[in-house]
């Protein structure tokens, strides 16, 4: 570990790979929302040219597709599985994993770096707001499924590790609104597709420290910030609008130079430190930001026990299932 270099904000994923390529081959891991022009796919490329599986996730086999060919383009050897699953769909999440846990192979790495941003207010087939569902209980929902998966790949050199993509924009607000659970038509307002984005980008970090708080080591648990990036996520009409009244966008729609912006490359870096930098083996429940520990930057309502022990127990109750390690 001492020889490992220490990595910044322009550290991309490819170099961290690299450095990481001992903590990385062999390992089988699962990255959703893995879209071309997103911090997925990068992580996913990156990754990939050093694990046995990578398998990349979307709702949308063609897009899905695009993703492997692009990877397999720069890496023929590279050996992905695609997976399809609709995170705001709670019967896609049972099937997805189920289809996970019948593959031979154990699962080293789950990434949970796919969300939705910036909707208007909408309700699921399962009565959940649309962010919540994609963002937050899709995804608690998949890791709950798969820990048994993911325990299976213990080793005396290995804990299993989980990885929360998150957003500096956990800190906006007041942090998550848990009436969303049980009256979701009161989140419907004028700012509701601002204020769910950032409310489940707490629900994030509350998660990822409530599952290390549980695994009792287990299981290492990390959140992150990827930082200021021009991805797709930017692509919607809704998400150019705010961005630009908050002075991140330009009058054109085009990224304001003057802010720390990163590359997509850069972008994708923290969550493959997250995902493998052994010097993080003790850290479980860490945040991280430029690809190192930032538990000073979280939002004092994203880091509150209380209010992730009762996130947690609202979700459950939600998906209609106990999430036990």
């Amino acid at each position: 570990m001492s020889s490992l270099p220490v990595f910044t904000a322009t550290t991309t994923a490819e170099e961290a790979a690299a450095a990481l390529a001992a903590q990385i081959r062999g390992k089988n891991v699962l990255v959703t929302g893995t879209s071309i022009n997103g911090i997925g796919f990068e992580t996913a490329r990156a990754i990939a040219q050093h694990a046995n599986l990578v398998i990349i996730t979307g709702y949308n086999q063609e897009r899905l597709k695009l993703s492997e060919d692009a990877i397999k383009k720069e890496n023929p050897k590279a050996n992905i599985y695609r997976l399809t699953i609709n995170l705001s769909s709670l019967a896609s999440v049972r099937k997805a994993a189920a289809e996970v846990n019948a593959l031979h192979e154990p699962l080293h790495v789950l990434i949970n770096n796919a969300a939705t941003a910036f909707k208007d207010f909408a309700l699921t087939e399962d009565g959940i707001e649309q962010q919540y569902a994609t963002n937050h209980v899709g995804p608690f929902l998949f890791t709950k499924l798969l820990i048994p998966k993911l325990l299976a790949s213990t080793s005396d050199s290995w804990t299993p590790r989980v990885v929360f993509v998150s957003s500096v924009a956990h800190g906006y607000g007041t942090g998550v609104d848990l009436e969303v659970f049980t009256a979701p038509e009161k989140g419907k307002h004028p700012e509701s597709g601002h204020a769910a984005y950032r409310e489940t980008k707490a629900a994030n970090v509350l998660t990822a420290g409530e599952l290390a708080r549980r695994a009792k080591g287990k299981i290492n648990c990390y959140s992150l910030n990827p930082g200021l990036i021009f991805t797709n996520a930017f692509g919607s009409d809704a998400a150019v609008a705010i961005f630009q009244q908050a002075g991140i966008l330009d009058q054109e729609g085009a990224p304001v130079p003057s802010l720390d912006w990163k590359t997509i490359p850069q972008g994708a870096s923290t969550t493959v430190v997250a995902a493998f930098d052994p010097r993080l083996n003790d850290k479980s429940g860490s945040y991280l930001d430029d690809c190192a520990i930032a538990d000073k930057d979280v939002a004092a309502h994203a880091k509150d026990p209380a209010i992730a022990a009762k996130l947690w127990e609202l979700t459950e109750e939600v998906i209609s299932e106990e999430f036990i390690l």
